[in-house]
C-alpha cells in the first residue's frame, strides 16, 4: 500500500469513490444529502487547493484509487476529513494507513476529526489510533456528531 499526495487528475476518482464511501454513512444518518454525497468536483478541486488530499494506492492496482483523506489547515490544527476507503477493500488496514500518512506529514500538530455518533466502525478507528472524543454537536434530532482530538508528536 502506498499513501502519496493527489494530483489534480485523480480528483474524478476520489469523488465518484467518495459518494460510493458515503452512502453507508448516509443510511446510518438516514439522509442522503450529506455533504459528501453532493459535493461537485469544482468544490474538491477548491479542497485541493486549500489544503493536502492523499490517496492510498495498492502496489497491484497502482491506477485504482483504493481509499483517500483530506486535511486543511487552521492554525496549529490539521482538520482531517473524508476518511474514505472503498467498501470492498474495508477492514484491510487502509484507513488506518492514511490516518497515519496523513499525521506523518505534520507531526507536530494537533488533529481534529469528527463523526456521526451512528458511525460505530468509524468510532472505533479513530479511537483505537489515539483519538479522544473532546466535544458533540447536534446534527440533527436523531445525530450527533462526535469531534476528536489528538495531539501530534
Amino acid at each position: 500500500m502506498r499513501i502519496i499526495k493527489a494530483e489534480l487528475s485523480d480528483l474524478p476518482a476520489v469523488l465518484t469513490l467518495q459518494r460510493l464511501a458515503y452512502q453507508s454513512e448516509a443510511q446510518l444518518v438516514d439522509d442522503f444529502s450529506i455533504p459528501p454525497l453532493t459535493q461537485t468536483l469544482e468544490e474538491l478541486t477548491a479542497d485541493f487547493g486549500a489544503g493536502i488530499i492523499l490517496i492510498a494506492v495498492e502496489q497491484s492496482r497502482p491506477t485504482e484509487i483504493a481509499g483517500s483523506v483530506r486535511g486543511r489547515f487552521s492554525g496549529n490544527t490539521l482538520h482531517i476529513g473524508r476518511l474514505i476507503v472503498n467498501p470492498s477493500r474495508q477492514n484491510r488496514g487502509i484507513g488506518t494507513a492514511l490516518l497515519r500518512g496523513i499525521e506523518a506529514l505534520y507531526p507536530r500538530m494537533r488533529y481534529e476529526l469528527f463523526t456521526s455518533d451512528r458511525s460505530v466502525k468509524n468510532l472505533s478507528l479513530y479511537i483505537k489510533n489515539g483519538y479522544r472524543e473532546f466535544k458533540r454537536e447536534p446534527l440533527n434530532k436523531r445525530v450527533n456528531l462526535v469531534f476528536l482530538e489528538k495531539h501530534g508528536s
